[in-house]
């Protein structure tokens, strides 16, 4: 099982990394032009928090396992993309997205709640 929530843990950080990443980097405007329409109703600035705060989730996912310091911080981590996706999960619904939307956030947020569950739980570190 711990191998599973390794796996978890890892995929789930490169996709807060790479969506971080390009929410940082990209202007509101580009993001938009990507498709994802729902950055149009957002400030740039809360755009960027978004991003900060998906990089630092896939730090906290990672890197406190890795270092053994505060290793508690990976089920914090994972429960904070849990929340994050629940966000975007409402966001996409209350803009009238279409489901397909929605269906990476929501197994994002499927990923994140089984990395929390088992790092709180039985395969804490």
């Amino acid at each position: 099982m711990s191998i599973a929530l390794w796996i978890a843990a890892i995929i789930l950080a490169l996709a807060m990394l790479g969506a971080g990443s390009m929410k940082l980097i990209r202007s509101r405007e580009q993001i938009v032009a990507m498709g994802m329409g729902y950055a149009a109703h957002f400030p740039p600035g809360a755009i960027k928090a978004i991003g900060a705060l998906e990089v630092l989730a896939a730090i906290g996912l990672i890197l406190p396992a890795i270092t053994g310091i505060a290793p508690v911080l990976v089920p914090l981590a994972a429960t904070g993309v849990a929340l994050l996706m629940l966000g975007a999960i409402i966001t996409h619904v209350r803009l009238h997205e279409p489901f397909g939307k929605s269906v990476p956030a929501i197994v994002l947020m499927l990923l994140a709640i089984f990395v929390a569950w088992g790092r709180f739980g039985t395969y804490a570190f």
